[in-house]
Order: C-alpha cells, then structure tokens, then sequence
C-alpha cells in the first residue's frame, strides 16, 4: 500500500464542534480547510470530481487501485493519493485515517466506487450476478460511509454523497441485479440522512443516466450519447452538495440527467 501525500493551503470556513441549534457557515471563526475523501476519484466520472472539488480549494483524498488511472487527476499541492483496495478493512482504515487530518477535518465522503452489469433478464443470470452488483455498488458505499461517520460526527457534522442511478425509476430490461443495487443505494442514502440528522450529517444520492465516460462510449460505440450525463456537470453538482450552501438539502435523490 503507497501513500502520496503534499502540502495544502487554502481556507474554507468551517466550524468543528458547533452547538446543535446554530447554522452554518460561521463567519466569525477561524478558517481552515476541509477535506473530501471520494471514492472512485480516478474514474471517468471520479476524475472530473477531483479535478473540480480541488479546484474549489478543498483538501482531497483519492484511495485507488488502478496505476493507470493516476494519469486521470491532476497533480495539485491539495490531492492525496492512497492505494488501497476499499473491501480490505485495514486498507479501508488507513484511508479514511488520511483523510482525517485534524487540521483540515474530513467534511465530505463521495462515493463513486460502482459498476454495471446488464444483458441478461433474471432467469438468465446467475445468482451471483447480484451479489457482485450488491457487493460494489452498495456494500463499498456503506463500508465507506460506516468507517468516515465517527469522523464526521467528531468534527460536528459534514455532506455525504452516493451514487444511485435514474433507471431504479425508469428500469429496463437485462439489469435487474444492477437496478436493484442502486435502488438499495438510494434506500440507504435516506435511512442515513435520517439517523444522523441529529449529528448535522447531510446525505443524498444523485440519480445520474448514463455518464459520458470513455469507458461508455466505448461500451457502446454506437449510441447515441445527446442526453448523457456529463461528468463536469455531475461534478458541478456534487461541489455544490458538500457546501454550506446547500445546508437545507438532506435525503435527497436528485436527477442529474442531461437536457442534451
């Protein structure tokens, strides 16, 4: 396991242990910056994320398992680079532990870790067509946030973000295992935003259609790609989810599907 760490230094406002009945920001304390670890962060959709959360002045942590993926970020003073597999609880920990830096406290969690799988209706699929789908999209994404929630809680509250997916409203055919996987994520995202309301722990998911990576369109060479979602906007979106300004949106599970 490699860690890649740099310096950083740009401010955000940020209040660590704020009383339960005050609003954020605080204006009249101290800046310092805050951290976002994301999952996925070298993906197709994950790269556009780092790029822009990194852009907005946060400190970022990328754990990753693909070297070839690491040309996909941008080196920047603020990224922290962590190899490390998430199904792996030490690895998972030393992560998470990176991430919590208490001089830029862990504020946001994005998930992105994910796959899709489709072709066969269910009595074509074996069983454990499910259990993988279950396993990456929604298994990652409740290790991660299990092991980032003390720290949020300890820091007095932050934004988490999912991943669900618009087909778990609008399913079609040959994907029951991946639908019923991202519909589980979005099931998920509001019993969270539930039970740590009281800790000032934001959660929504975004219900992305299909995103307009290079692993897609290779995927598919033929399709037509006008209302695919696009990673910047995707992006755009999740930035403005883990800020202050967005303190009234929690349980949601937002659209984000292009006009074309």
């Amino acid at each position: 396991m490699g860690i890649y760490t740099h310096s950083w230094g740009t401010a955000l406002p940020t209040c660590r242990n704020p009383p339960r009945d005050c609003d954020l920001p605080c204006p009249n304390l101290p800046t310092m910056t805050r951290t976002t670890l994301i999952t996925g962060g070298t993906g197709g959709l994950g790269s556009a994320v780092t790029a822009h959360l990194l852009a907005a002045g946060w400190r970022v942590v990328v754990p990753w398992l693909v070297k070839e993926e690491l040309d996909r970020v941008p080196e920047h003073p603020n990224l922290h680079l962590i190899e490390a597999d998430l199904s792996d609880e030490a690895q998972l920990e030393a992560a998470v532990d990176l991430a919590a830096d208490p001089d830029a406290p862990l504020f946001g969690v994005v998930n992105l870790v994910g796959g899709f799988v489709s072709g066969q209706r269910v009595h074509e699929a074996p069983v454990e067509v499910l259990d993988s789908q279950i396993d990456l999209n929604l298994r990652t994404t409740y290790a991660v946030t299990q092991a980032a929630l003390p720290h949020l809680i300890r820091g007095g509250g932050g934004s988490v973000v999912c991943i669900s997916a618009a087909t778990t409203n609008n399913p079609f055919t040959g994907a029951a295992a991946y639908i019923a996987s991202k519909a589980a994520v979005a099931s998920l995202v509001q019993s969270l935003a539930v039970e740590y309301r009281p800790d000032r722990i934001r959660v929504n998911a975004l219900l992305p259609g299909v995103i307009d990576t290079p692993g897609n369109r290779a995927a598919m060479p033929d399709a037509d790609t006008t209302h695919w979602s696009k990673p910047e906007d995707i992006a755009k979106v999740i930035s403005f989810l883990l800020s202050d300004e967005s303190s009234a949106i929690t349980r949601g599970l937002i659209p984000v599907t292009s006009l074309g």
